[in-house]
C-alpha cells in the first residue's frame, strides 16, 4: 500500500530537487549581488507571498482533493461531478485573486507606508507582488488537478518550466546591470511575475476545456470543509512568516539593523531549504494519498508506517546539513555566514513541521477541520508571546528558538489530539530511536570531535553519516535496488 505513495513521493522528490536546485542558486547569487538589507527586502516579500496565497486559495486544494473522491464515492457521472469540482474551486479561488489584486492597487500608498520605509520609496514593488501572488493563485487549483490525476511528470515540467524563466532571467537581469538602477530589487520580483504569467498560459491547455465558474449550492458545502482549513491555514502560514516579521519590528537599532537581521535570518533560512524540499515533495505525493478512498483501519496503517519513514529520512537528512553546515555556509555570501549558528534549530523546526503535517491527515480525512485551527493558533500565540521576549534580545537567534519552540507544541497537541479522537499506532520506539540516533551522531560530531584538524574532523563526519543511512537500511529492511527500479521505471514511461 505504502510502495505507491514511495514511488511518488520519489518522483515528486528527485524532479522537484532538481528544480529546486535551479532556483535555490539565486541564492548565492543574491547574497553576493544584494547587501544585508537589500535581501531582507528579498526575504521580507517572499516571506508574505506565502501567507498571502494561503488566504485567497481559502483552503480549496484540500477540499478539490476532498470533493473529487466524494465524487468518486457517489457513483453516478463522476467525471461530470469532478470538472464541477474543479470550475467551482478555480472559480472561487480566481476571483479571490482579482479582487485582492484591485484593492491593492487601490490602496498601494498606504500598504506601503504600513511595510515600512523601503516600499515607501518603491510603491511600485507591493503592485508587482500583488499581480505574482493573482497570478499563482490562478495556477494552483490546475496544479492540484494534475496532483489529482496523477500526472506528476506534467507537474513537474511546468513547475520546472515556472523555475527556469524566473533564474534566467534573475541572473540576465544582473548581467544587464538591472539591480544597480533605482529599481534595484523590483527586478528579482519583475523576473517573477514573467515566469509566473508564462507557466499559467503554459497550464491552461490541461484544464481540459473547463472554465472557472461557480456552482453556488457546491460552493457552499465545500465551505463548511475548507473553511476550518482556511483559518488554520492563515495561522500556519502566519507562523511561517511573523518569525520574519519580528525580526522586522523587534529588533532595536533601527530599520536598517533590523532588515539587516532580517536579511541573515533569511539567508540560512534557505540554507535548511533541503529539509523543506523534501517535506515538499512528502506533500505533493502525501495529500492526494491519504485523502482518498481509504478503509479507516487501511488509513490508519498507511499513516503510522509513514510517520516512521518520514522521520527517519529526515534524520537523515538532518544530520546530512548540519554534519557538513560549514560547506553549506559557503552558498550564502560571507557577510551572511555569521548566522549558520542557527542552521541546526532552524533544521530541526522543520523536521517537527513536516511531523505536525503527518499529524493533520486524519482530521481532513474525518472533516474535522476544526482542529488545525486550534493547533496552528496555539503554534502562532507561542511564536507571538515569545518573539516579543526573545528577539528584542537575541534578534534573529531568538526568531529560530521561537520557531522550533513553536513547532514543538504543535506536535505534542497534534499528538494529543490524534490519541484522544483518532488513535493511530504509531512506532514510537522506533521513531524515538532515529531521534536518539540523530541526537548522537550529531552530539558527537559537535562535542566529542572538538580539537581534531578540520580535515579529519569531515573524515569522521562523512563515517558518522554512512552510519545513519545503512543503520536505517538495515533496520527498515529497505530494498534500495527495487525502489531505484521501479522510480526509474515510472519515469521512462
Amino acid at each position: 500500500m505504502l510502495e505507491k505513495l514511495a514511488k511518488q513521493t520519489a518522483i515528486y522528490g528527485i524532479s522537484t530537487i532538481v528544480v529546486r536546485f535551479l532556483n535555490y542558486l539565486l541564492t548565492p547569487y543574491y547574497t553576493r549581488i544584494f547587501d544585508q538589507g537589500e535581501y531582507g527586502i528579498v526575504t521580507d516579500i517572499y516571506a508574505l507571498i506565502p501567507f498571502a496565497l494561503v488566504i485567497l486559495s481559502m483552503g480549496m486544494e484540500s477540499s478539490y482533493f476532498r470533493f473529487t473522491t466524494r465524487a468518486e464515492e457517489q457513483g453516478g457521472d463522476i467525471m461530470e461531478s469532478k470538472r464541477r469540482v474543479f470550475a467551482t474551486t478555480w472559480g472561487i479561488t480566481s476571483l479571490n485573486a482579482v479582487i485582492f489584486f484591485a484593492i491593492v492597487w487601490l490602496l498601494n500608498g498606504a500598504i506601503s507606508h504600513i511595510m515600512g520605509e523601503a516600499y515607501v520609496t518603491h510603491p511600485e514593488y507591493v503592485t508587482v507582488v500583488a499581480a505574482i501572488v493573482m497570478v499563482d493563485v490562478w495556477t494552483m487549483i490546475p496544479f492540484s488537478r494534475l496532483r489529482e490525476q496523477g500526472r506528476a511528470m506534467r507537474f513537474v515540467m511546468l513547475k520546472a518550466l515556472s523555475v527556469l524563466l524566473n533564474v534566467g532571467l534573475a541572473i540576465a537581469f544582473g548581467i544587464a546591470g538591472l539591480y544597480s538602477t533605482s529599481f534595484g530589487v523590483g527586478w528579482v520580483l519583475i523576473a517573477n511575475l514573467i515566469a509566473s504569467v508564462v507557466t499559467l498560459i503554459a497550464l491552461l491547455p490541461t484544464t481540459g476545456g473547463v472554465v472557472p465558474r461557480i456552482d453556488v449550492a457546491l460552493l457552499r458545502k465545500i465551505f463548511v470543509y475548507s473553511l476550518p482549513l482556511l483559518i488554520s491555514g492563515i495561522a500556519g502560514t502566519a507562523n511561517e512568516f511573523i518569525d520574519r516579521q519580528m525580526i522586522k519590528y523587534l529588533t532595536p537599532g533601527g530599520e536598517a539593523t533590523a532588515m539587516a537581521e532580517l536579511g541573515i535570518y533569511g539567508a540560512i533560512v534557505k540554507i535548511a531549504v533541503v529539509m523543506t524540499l523534501f517535506t515538499q515533495m512528502y506533500r505533493l505525493a502525501a495529500e492526494p494519498f491519504f485523502l482518498s478512498s481509504f478503509k479507516r483501519e487501511e488509513f490508519k496503517e498507511a499513516n503510522a508506517a509513514s510517520m516512521k519513514y518520514f522521520v527517519m529520512a529526515s534524520v537523515i537528512i538532518f544530520l546530512g546539513i548540519v554534519l557538513f553546515r560549514d560547506l553549506f555556509a559557503l552558498i550564502v555570501g560571507r557577510s551572511f555566514r555569521e548566522g549558520i549558528e542557527i542552521l541546526p534549530i532552524v533544521l530541526a523546526a522543520n523536521v517537527l513541521a513536516g511531523i505536525w503535517f503527518n499529524l493533520s491527515f486524519w482530521y481532513k480525512r474525518e472533516e474535522k477541520t476544526k482542529y488545525a485551527a486550534y493547533i496552528t493558533f496555539l503554534g502562532l500565540a507561542i511564536t507571538v508571546a515569545l518573539s516579543f521576549i526573545l528577539v528584542p534580545k537575541m534578534g534573529y537567534r531568538g526568531a529560530a528558538w521561537v520557531r522550533l519552540i513553536a513547532e514543538a507544541a504543535m506536535v505534542v497537541w497534534s499528538y494529543i489530539l490524534c490519541r484522544r479522537h483518532f488513535p493511530i499506532p504509531y512506532d514510537l520506539k522506533r521513531i524515538g530511536e532515529y531521534f536518539a540516533l540523530g541526537a548522537a551522531i550529531y552530539a558527537i560530531s559537535e562535542y566529542a570531535l572538538m580539537g581534531m584538524s578540520y580535515g579529519l574532523h569531515m573524515a569522521t563526519n562523512v563515517a558518522l553519516f554512512m552510519v545513519a543511512i545503512c543503520y536505517a537500511i538495515w533496520r527498515e529492511k529497505i530494498d534500495v535496488n527495487g525502489l531505484l527500479k521501479a522510480v526509474i521505471g515510472k519515469f521512462r514511461r
